[in-house]
């Protein structure tokens, strides 16, 4: 006797069965690979840090080699409200940190998740002020190398890394697109983002024109109100505490206090596509100011964006979060995280490199 056909019924509901528990598998499978891409090897622990009269909200991640002490890499954040892990965007170069024997301590800034303060409140010098606080807690610590604290920074920290040398000893410094001038740089980020978006040229005319009246305004400490109205009523996104975070602090120029790193072995990363910041005018004031005592390496990443990563996922939505979740790591431009763990491990093992440009 051949075998029975399944009655339809019976068969439909076999598929969807099938189809259900394929789906559960393949999420399973799934999760289990974000789980582990989104697993580092270091140990992690919350921190406080008192400061003041308020008291910073960190993260210390530490390495897994069984060592007593280690060396310390402080993290400076760029602009915006930024918290102690940057959305977990640390995390990669914290493990390459602990990889090369150090470990890693970052805070939130002052009001992101819940800690005290105002981040628009802050001057460049108040930063400084805050990691100072920060290593000074460091060097109290069993666990931390106090004859190897180091800085790193990006973007916007480029104005604070060389004040918190002047204030306490550092022994590196790695700088991530740093900037140099802040109206030079808002002039170089205007222009770049209207070639980026082929603006015509009556447009970017408007927009200069805008941009240089926003200097005057800046330059006479006028009031919000009076930017917004010389902007024909149109903040642009610009509120009241943001335009006192910037009349603070737009006259920052880290010419003259990069002096406070000659000597100290320093790291400068700059990317190929950055529309925020003018690498080449970073790089030569670098250089002028730096390279006179031979402990300065600089490293360019050619498909890096301003935050390193790589230009063809931050063109993205959809890739950079795919990439977030299933491979984090890969984020960022090639070499990058190999190219800090290498100028770590050369510190820890008798000195940089130095003086040198990486392709």
């Amino acid at each position: 006797m051949s075998p029975k056909t399944p009655p339809p019924r019976r068969r439909g509901l076999r598929t969807v069965v099938w189809s259900l528990v394929t789906v559960l598998v393949l999420a399973a499978a799934l999760g289990g690979v974000v789980l582990w891409q989104n697993s580092y090897d270091m140990d992690e622990q919350r921190v406080s840090i008192r400061h003041g009269d308020h008291t910073l909200n960190g993260v210390l991640a530490t390495p897994r080699d069984g060592r007593r002490r280690h060396g310390l890499v402080v993290y400076v954040h760029g602009d915006g409200p930024v918290d102690a892990t940057h959305d977990d965007g640390y995390e990669p170069l914290w493990e390459a940190n602990a990889k090369a024997g150090y470990a890693s301590l970052s805070w939130d800034k002052p009001g992101v998740a819940g800690a005290p303060g105002d981040w628009l409140r802050q001057s460049m010098d108040d930063r400084a002020d805050e990691a100072a606080a920060a290593i000074a807690w460091a060097r109290a610590r069993a666990d931390i190398d106090g004859d190897r604290i180091g800085l790193w920074g990006a973007s916007q920290a480029g104005w604070v890394l060389p004040k918190v040398a002047a204030r306490t000893p550092v022994s590196f410094v790695i700088a991530v697109s740093p900037a140099i001038n802040w109206l030079r740089q808002g002039r170089y980020n205007l222009l770049a983002e209207l070639r980026a978006e082929g603006a015509s040229e009556a447009r970017t005319d408007e927009a200069i024109a805008k941009s240089d009246t926003t200097r005057l305004l800046l330059e006479r400490q006028a009031a919000f109100e009076e930017y917004v109205r010389a902007m024909g009523g149109d903040a642009d996104g610009m509120t009241p505490e943001r335009w006192r975070f910037i009349a603070r602090n737009y006259t920052a120029d880290a010419t003259q206090d990069l002096r406070a790193l000659r000597g100290v072995p320093v790291l400068l990363t700059l990317a190929g596509h950055d529309i925020n910041v003018d690498t080449a005018d970073t790089e030569r004031v670098y250089r002028e100011v730096l390279d006179m005592g031979g402990a300065l390496t600089a490293e360019s990443y050619p498909d890096a964006t301003h935050s390193m990563v790589k230009q063809s996922l931050e063109q993205s939505d959809l890739k950079i979060t795919l990439t977030a979740l299933l491979s984090p790591r890969s984020l960022f431009a090639d070499g990058f995280l190999e190219g800090q763990g290498r100028f770590l491990k050369g510190l820890r093992d008798g000195g940089p490199a130095g003086n040198r440009t990486a392709p």
